[in-house]
């Protein structure tokens, strides 16, 4: 990685290493899921933090997570 990024020095690479590691290495994917029937339903859960996943199913339910 330290030629990738072209560092002359192995303590630059090291810091994105660690700052990579501190964005993006989010192991938690623990989620709530919610089945919202109607828009009303929808708005609720969007407005508390879950965000819509996939489509519509035949009962007419769409599908919300959230992160625990």
């Amino acid at each position: 990685m330290q030629k990738l990024l072209g560092h002359k020095s192995i303590q630059n690479t090291l810091i994105y290493i660690d700052l990579e590691k501190a964005l993006f290495n989010n192991t938690d994917d623990d989620f709530t899921v919610r089945v919202a029937t109607n828009s009303g339903e929808a708005c609720q859960l969007a407005e508390v933090g879950f965000e819509y996943v996939t489509g519509e199913y035949d009962d007419g339910g769409k599908i919300f997570r959230k992160r625990k």
